[in-house]
């Protein structure tokens, strides 16, 4: 189970953090679900090559900055 709970509004914001620094990311790598977190933690995994609480602490981290730049 995931450690993050996202809504879609929230995660379009996220989106555009994620895809600022990570900038080779499509829009469709980081298509998204409400309630499918897990499978959204498990493709950055891949993505971005590095490990669950790095993509975890970073989704956070984004999360509770949703109204600033920093990620």
């Amino acid at each position: 189970m995931a450690e993050i709970s996202i809504s879609n509004k929230d995660w379009e914001r996220v989106k555009i953090k994620v895809k600022r620094k990570y900038n080779h990311l499509t829009d469709e790598q980081l298509r998204y679900t409400q309630g499918d977190e897990e499978a959204l933690i498990t493709r950055l995994m891949a993505l971005i090559n590095r490990d669950r609480t790095y993509v975890v602490f970073t989704l956070k981290k984004a999360l509770v900055n949703i109204d600033t730049n920093i990620l």
